[in-house]
């Protein structure tokens, strides 16, 4: 899954990248969280529009969603199956700018988070799907996920699902929900080329929201929990002196 990640690229970077229409200004955040507004990127009226909405996907259909679990990430596999997901991929796609993802590692007890990244620096786009939710009292309010896929050999190690990221190459073929059948659109949701990514271990400061600083990139290893100390070894029998007075010569010596 993908349940933190960062965004730490200028407006003036993004906006190069993904050629919006709009021109926002955005602070730096290096510690994204589930139910926190996120950007993404969608094409609507024959261009490409910067949007926020809400990390965390309710679909149109939901009557209550103080009871409906949000949605934070979308298999890429069952997409066009599941219910939740069947008419946004179909008609709502988008990208959402990232700067890299956490994931964690389970060591022991312990979990060692790991900040995964390209290691150029490089902005990446991980597929997206979007719904606006209208609540029956009035309001209505964008909510997105993130599609996932298969990790590959980078991060297996690590966690076995990772972002779908979509190459430059193809975001229009992503985000072209009236051109491009959802079918063929899905084509595109593969595990990333080896070598784009690196997983550097990281402090376990990223689990509190609160921590959002570029510190939190900063390498440092979980110290493995100590061991617990082996029982001492028990003496083993010994045998009784041939020739004693016990008369049980050759037998094993209980004390």
């Amino acid at each position: 899954m993908c349940g933190r990640y960062s965004l730490s690229a200028s407006p003036e970077e993004v906006k190069a990248l993904f050629e919006y229409i709009e021109q926002p200004n955005f602070p730096p955040r290096y510690n994204i969280a589930p139910t926190q507004p996120i950007a993404l990127v969608k094409h609507e009226n024959g261009g490409r529009h910067f949007g926020l909405a809400r990390w965390g996907l309710v679909p149109s259909w939901v009557k209550d969603p103080a009871s409906f679990t949000l949605l934070l990430n979308a298999r890429a596999e069952t997409l066009e199956e599941k219910p939740s997901f069947r008419a946004a991929v179909r008609h709502r796609r988008c990208l959402i700018p990232a700067n890299g993802f956490y994931e964690w590692q389970r060591k022991g007890a312990a979990k060692q988070p790991y900040w995964i990244a390209p290691a150029d620096g490089r902005l990446l786009a991980f597929a997206g799907l979007w719904e606006t939710y209208s609540h029956p009292d009035g309001g209505d309010i964008d909510t997105a996920a993130v599609i996932t896929v298969e990790a590959n050999n980078t991060v297996k190690p690590i966690h076995h699902r990772m972002p779908a990221i979509i190459p430059q190459e193809h975001f229009n073929d992503w985000l072209s929900n009236g051109t491009v059948m959802s079918r063929d659109a899905v084509k595109l949701l593969q595990p990333v080329d080896e070598g784009l990514l690196i997983a550097t271990p990281v402090s376990t400061r990223v689990n509190s929201v609160a921590n959002d600083d570029p510190s939190l990139w900063d390498r440092e290893v979980i110290a493995a929990p100590p061991q617990p100390p082996k029982p001492a070894a028990k003496p083993k029998p010994r045998k009784k002196a041939a020739g004693g007075s016990s008369g049980n010569s050759g037998q094993l010596d209980l004390f």
